[in-house]
């Protein structure tokens, strides 16, 4: 997990106009001039371990884990990327569990792509971690 270390400095005084005062300090009771605490905010990013899974990968790896051959799998998969792909570009939410509910945020038209900014909300099951989750299960 990648974190950032942010210092944030002490809140300045608000004008009038705000309707919110912050509390005068004396010169005399900060004599010695001994600076404001401030506070220390941790934020992590993304945590990036892998490259991306391409769809050659995608296939072989739904070949692998339902036990169907190659050919009846690529169409399949082919054909649920183009109809995931195109309810998103229509603005429609996805509820597709265990993968998630995914909600478009914003969409914006560049010159040779649509930016579509998602955000994708899984929930968190109280399994046992596996090593690789995408291989087959051996019960």
């Amino acid at each position: 997990m990648v974190e950032k270390t942010l210092t944030l400095k002490p809140a300045t005084p608000r004008t009038v106009a705000d309707r919110t005062f912050l509390p005068k300090t004396s010169p005399a009771k900060n004599a010695a001039n001994i600076p404001l605490p401030t506070k220390v905010v941790t934020v992590s990013g993304p945590l990036i371990s892998e490259p991306d899974l391409k769809k050659k990968e995608l296939i072989d790896l739904v070949v692998a884990r339902s036990g169907i051959k190659k050919k009846d799998a690529k169409p399949t998969v082919e054909a649920i990327l183009a109809i995931l792909g195109e309810t998103i570009a229509r603005g429609r939410e996805l509820n597709l569990q265990p993968l998630g509910k995914l909600r478009i945020n914003r969409s914006e038209e560049k010159s040779n792509a649509r930016v579509i900014v998602c955000k994708l909300r899984q929930r968190i099951v109280n399994r046992p971690q596996r090593d690789n989750v995408l291989a087959p299960t051996v019960d």
